[in-house]
Order: C-alpha cells, then sequence, then structure tokens
C-alpha cells in the first residue's frame, strides 16, 4: 500500500476506531471468534479494519485477508509472538514471574513476553512469515521465540506494539520495575 492511499483513507475515516489485537480461531486455546462470524459482525458495525494478531501464527493470514476483502474491510496482518528477551537458543525451563509487590525474584532472561507486530505492506508480510518460521525452528521451547536478533534481521515493513500485561514493557510496569519497562521500550524503539 502507498503512502498516499493509507492518508486518503485515514482523511475519509476520520472517526473509525480499529482494535489492533485480535485473536480469532487460529490462537490455539485462546482465540474464540471464528471468521465466519467475525467477518459479518464487523460489517454490520461498520468497521472499517481488522487486525488479525493470533498467537504465535499466521495460519489463518490468507483466509482473513480475502474474506476482508471481500466484505470491503482493510485486512491488516499481524502476529501476537512470543517475545524473550533473552537467546531464542537458551533451552532453559524460564524462571516464574514475579509477583506484584514481592522484593525477591528478578526477572529472568528466560521469560517468555508477548509482542504484537503488524504489517505495514507486503514486505513486513514477508519478514513476519520468515521471523515466525525461525522462531518455530530455532526458538521453540513450549512456544515458538523470537529474540531481539529476530527482530532486528526482520524489522522492515513491521510495526510494534507492546501487547497485554504479558508484555515486557506491560510487565514490568505492573510488577513495580519501571526502570526495566523503560529500558525495554528504549530497546524496542532501537530496533523498530
Amino acid at each position: 500500500m502507498s503512502e498516499n492511499t493509507q492518508t486518503s483513507y485515514l482523511e475519509s475515516h476520520p472517526d473509525s476506531f480499529v482494535h489492533c489485537h485480535l485473536h480469532t480461531q487460529y490462537s490455539l486455546l485462546d482465540g474464540a471468534i471464528r471468521l465466519k462470524d467475525l467477518i459479518p459482525r464487523a460489517v454490520e458495525l461498520g468497521v472499517p479494519a481488522l487486525c488479525q494478531t493470533d498467537h504465535g501464527n499466521m495460519f489463518g493470514a490468507i483466509d482473513f485477508y480475502t474474506q476482508c476483502k471481500s466484505a470491503g474491510i482493510k485486512p491488516i496482518l499481524g502476529s501476537e509472538i512470543y517475545f524473550t528477551p533473552g537467546s531464542r537458543h537458551d533451552k532453559k525451563a524460564p524462571k516464574r514471574a514475579k509477583t506484584v509487590g514481592s522484593q525477591d525474584g528478578e526477572e529472568s532472561s528466560r521469560q517468555i513476553h508477548h509482542l504484537i507486530l503488524l504489517c505495514k505492506n507486503n514486505t513486513g508480510y514477508q519478514n513476519l512469515c520468515k521471523l515466525l518460521s525461525r522462531a518455530y525452528l530455532e526458538g521453540f521451547y513450549y512456544k515458538p521465540r523470537a529474540d531481539i536478533e529476530l527482530l532486528k534481521e526482520y524489522s522492515e515493513g513491521l510495526i510494534c506494539t507492546t501487547a497485554c500485561l504479558k508484555g515486557e514493557v506491560g510487565y514490568n510496569f505492573f510488577t513495580g520495575q519501571d526502570d526495566r519497562a523503560v529500558s525495554a521500550i528504549k530497546k524496542l524503539h532501537e530496533v523498530l
């Protein structure tokens, strides 16, 4: 999509709102909505665009894309990836997460966090597919994990959000580790 197309789309929908975090039936054991129900409901509500950010995969991307296009909805492809602040090659069990208000136990570099990556364009789509493939092939340990090295290599064409409370930023703010949260923001900003 060209920049001019994006600008005109946004200008023609000034009051629209688009959720950038949506799990479908392709988020195994997490997503509840099926595309056959989602797309008609979005049309009924006048939703101009939909994001698909299933956990650790893009298994439903083509189906989602074609159904959105057929319904006149702008599809935004993405994934809520599993991100490790350490190395994706580390196959040791993650340490237990620090609980709110506790003074003991630090976040481990083996902790698995969530991170949402959205595709800006076809380059972003290709890069996200490659990143997820390598997370499965090289980083799989309970989940397909990506690390900062993969983010650096495949950042072109991607938009990053910090996901949820299981994201590195949200987790650290929630557990009172503001310095770590700010450090995580800076690290992601440098890469993406």
